[in-house]
């Protein structure tokens, strides 16, 4: 059976990071399902994604430009749903990416918006191509 089973998104301070990550993951259709000194999982669909607090803090900084993982994308449900997410993003630690061509930054037929966060990790919420098309 394709897709994941989990994403683990290690971040350096898990009480900076859990607001605004919570915050996004509740608007996507995650729930909170478990916390530990140091981490949360948030559930979704069978799969989940967990905020852990790195052991190796010797350089905190997050650059998704560099090898590795530069992004997550999510199913984010309709456009107005996207749109919603971003115009309330800014409050919740989010700040927009590539507004200039927002909605259409992926090509004319993807309906995404693009987000980042303080620490430098970007998502993608993309529209239900059902939903877009129509």
């Amino acid at each position: 059976m394709a897709g994941f089973h989990h994403v683990e998104v290690w971040v350096a301070d898990l009480g900076e990071a859990a607001a605004p990550w919570g915050w996004l993951l509740t608007r996507v259709g995650f729930d909170l399902d478990a916390e530990w000194t140091g981490g949360q999982s948030w559930a979704a669909g069978g799969a989940y994604l967990t905020l852990t607090t790195s052991p190796n803090l010797t350089d905190a900084v997050h650059d998704r430009r560099r090898a590795g993982v530069n992004h997550l994308a999510f199913s984010a449900g309709s456009p107005s749903a996207i749109d919603a997410i971003m115009a309330d993003a800014a409050v919740h630690g989010w700040s927009p990416l590539y507004q200039d061509r927002y909605p259409h930054a992926g090509g004319a037929a993807h309906y995404a918006g693009w987000l980042e966060n303080a620490a430098g990790f970007k998502v993608e919420l993309v529209a239900d191509e059902r939903v877009a098309r129509s």
